[in-house]
């Protein structure tokens, strides 16, 4: 009796270590789907960041600087800003 149990654990080891690697192989061959597409995501940060550059120039000219701040969509406004940066 000894001996069938030896080989009973024997099998059953053999059994669950096939199972593992059987487990091991089905996580390896998993296809990733992503909920928001790479291309969507780089141009959602383009437009974050587009965003987030006007609304500091308007927060820098119309509340630091004391303009308005609708101002900062016109071209003479930064074609002062850039003769004054220049120093011309």
């Amino acid at each position: 009796m000894a001996v069938n149990s030896k080989q009973q654990e024997a099998a059953t080891r053999e059994k669950v270590k096939k199972e593992k690697k059987v487990e091991h192989q089905e996580k390896q061959q998993k296809v990733r789907v992503r909920l928001v597409p790479i291309w969507l995501r780089v141009l959602i940060v383009i437009v974050l960041l587009a965003l987030s550059i006007v609304l500091g120039a308007a927060f820098g000219y119309g509340v630091m600087g004391g303009g308005d701040p609708k101002e900062i969509f016109e071209k003479s406004t930064w074609t002062h800003i850039w003769s004054l940066v220049n120093g011309e």
